[in-house]
């Protein structure tokens, strides 16, 4: 035996004895250079029967465990072959074995129990799959040490071997009786994977209800005929993983850690409560539905009694207050704006007479704002009724905006004409989206800003740029009014020969006469093939005033040549 305070290998300072096996005593030792605590194993020649055939199994765990690195598993860092001993150092695992807990204590809480089993099983699980795989084989209390941080580490690979396929006889009474399988014992196959599965489950029979399987009667009974308050999840794991027949156990610690985790829902209490969380989900679903059913009549009828009032207010609107009411009472809808066929709505409303005046201009300006709503209790709020139906009905918000703004547009009487882009604009950028010419009237409105600063500012380089680019932009859209309907084509054409009238001189500087003339002349002669009721009075209102700016460029021309 070696002597306390020795040396081994010259830097294994022995400490005090810690374990002694039929074969090996435990040592503590300590590597001073390296200040860490190591555990020695030695195997003494003399008094062993075979030491040869003991050297084998100890050369074959040392193997084993130099290919590992598990958190759960001792790491062996040399071996030691002398004339007298064989001596393994590994690390030293502080604790005491599971067995000895059993000793003192009992049976085990189960809590701890499947603590611990999840962590074994998660060791099962890495050598299972190596390559080979290893099987333990020997799994029990005594060989699990539980550490003081709560968590446990396997121990003595003396019976572990590589799986070989197709060797049948690679066990014969290898393991301890009471936690070994059958087929450990011969005659049922080779050991595999599930050898270990049914070792751990006779551990965690052993541990959960302080009954040892090695002792008599020799049996695994069910948990629960030994400790009633014992889960029943646990104990059908327990059976599963003990059955005679390996194919009837898990087939995997991957499938046993699993139903470790889970363990809980195949619990009859558990179950139980499942089912009477089920009831009253199922109750609370048939309550919930009556509720419902009873809200969506009360809020369908809600809706047609609100349907009832707007119709009757928009069927009898005579004043912009009387679409407002409506427009409150359902802010989502958009007839109130832009009517319905039978009634006007309150865009056509104020333009009726071809004619949009300030205060007519005012009622937009309050629709931004928000109109106030009284409750029944007599109080005012204000309902962004803009803000609702763009949320709640986006293209019937670009709708409505654009129709305000073509009615900003075409139908304002403000004295300042370049005003009315300007505000028409702050309209159609919200449905440009759907309306691309309302996209072209936002540009013409910033050209006219930019311009009406640079005439400030005198930045006549500048000036003459925008002018450049107003330009550009009335052909456009003078282009693009074949695209639309006959009234909107009547309207473009109208405000595109305005525009031009109105900045005749400086069109002259930044394109020709004659472009200007053949836009003119283009617009004149698409008007001309405009035939219908009503026509007329348009068509040659917009034949006059082409006529009237083809004579005032030339007006400009001989000023420019006079001068």
């Amino acid at each position: 035996m070696l002597e306390i305070g020795s040396l081994v290998d010259g830097k294994y300072k022995i400490l005090n004895k810690v374990g002694q096996g039929g074969m090996s005593v435990v040592y503590l030792a300590m590597n001073e250079k390296a200040n860490k605590q190591w555990a020695v194993k030695e195997v003494r020649k003399d008094g062993v029967k075979d030491f040869e055939i003991v050297k084998q199994g100890l050369v074959a765990e040392t193997d084993i465990l130099k290919k590992l690195n598990h958190p759960n598993l001792p790491s062996i860092v040399d071996v030691i072959d002398t004339n007298d001993s064989f001596i393994i150092i590994m690390d030293y695992i502080q604790g005491n074995s599971l067995n000895k807990a059993l000793d003192e204590y009992g049976a085990q809480p189960q809590e701890h129990v499947i603590a611990w089993a999840k962590q074994l099983c998660d060791v099962l699980g890495y050598l299972h799959t190596r390559n080979p795989a290893i099987i333990y084989r020997d799994m029990k209390p005594a060989n699990v040490m539980l550490k003081p941080d709560g968590n446990v580490t396997l121990i003595d690979f003396g019976t572990a071997r590589e799986f070989k396929e197709k060797n049948l006889a690679d066990t014969t009474c290898l393991g301890t009786v009471g936690y070994a399988a059958p087929e450990q014992f011969g005659g049922m196959g080779q050991t595999d994977a599930r050898t270990d599965i049914y070792c751990l489950g006779a551990t965690l029979y052993h541990l959960v209800t302080g009954m040892n399987p090695c002792e008599p009667p020799y049996e695994i009974k069910p948990i629960r005929e030994i400790n009633p308050a014992l889960s029943s999840g646990l104990e059908r794991i327990i059976q599963k993983c003990t059955q005679r027949d390996p194919n009837d156990r898990y087939q995997s610690a991957a499938e046993l850690m699993y139903a470790l985790e889970h363990y809980e829902e195949i619990d009859d209490l558990y179950k139980k409560k499942q089912k009477r969380k089920l009831y009253k989900f199922i109750a609370c679903v048939a309550l919930t539905l009556v509720f419902a059913g009873t809200s969506v009549w009360g809020y369908l009828a809600a809706e047609n009694k609100k349907r009832e009032n707007y119709d009757y207010i928009l069927a009898n609107a005579d004043s912009p207050e009387d679409y407002y009411e409506a427009i409150v009472t359902d802010p989502t809808r958009v007839e109130a704006y832009l009517g319905d066929g039978d009634n006007k709505g309150l865009i056509n409303f104020l333009i009726d007479d071809d004619k949009l005046t300030g205060d007519d201009s005012a009622v937009f300006t309050k629709l931004k704002g928000g109109l106030d709503q009284k409750n029944m209790m007599g109080y005012s709020s204000t309902v962004k009724v803009l803000e609702e139906l763009k949320e709640s009905n986006p293209k019937g918000y670009e709708d409505v905006c654009y129709q305000i703004g073509e009615a900003c547009m075409f139908f304002s009487s403000v004295a300042v004409k370049d005003d009315k882009y300007i505000t028409a604009a702050t309209w159609f950028q919200h449905a440009g989206d759907r309306y691309p010419v309302a996209k072209i009237y936002c540009d013409i409105a910033s050209c006219l800003q930019n311009i009406q600063k640079f005439k400030n500012a005198e930045q006549f380089v500048n000036l003459y740029k925008e002018y450049e680019t107003l330009w550009n932009k009335v052909q456009t859209l003078q282009k693009d009014a074949l695209k639309y309907d006959i009234d909107l084509k009547l309207r473009v054409w109208k405000e595109t020969v305005s525009m031009i009238r109105n900045n005749v001189e400086y069109f002259c500087e930044v394109s020709s006469k004659s472009e200007i003339t053949t836009l003119l002349e283009d617009i004149k002669t698409n008007c001309s093939l405009m035939t219908g009721i009503g026509l007329k009075d348009s068509v040659s209102s917009i034949i006059e005033s082409v006529e009237t700016t083809k004579s005032k460029i030339e007006t400009v021309k001989t000023e420019k040549a006079e001068g």
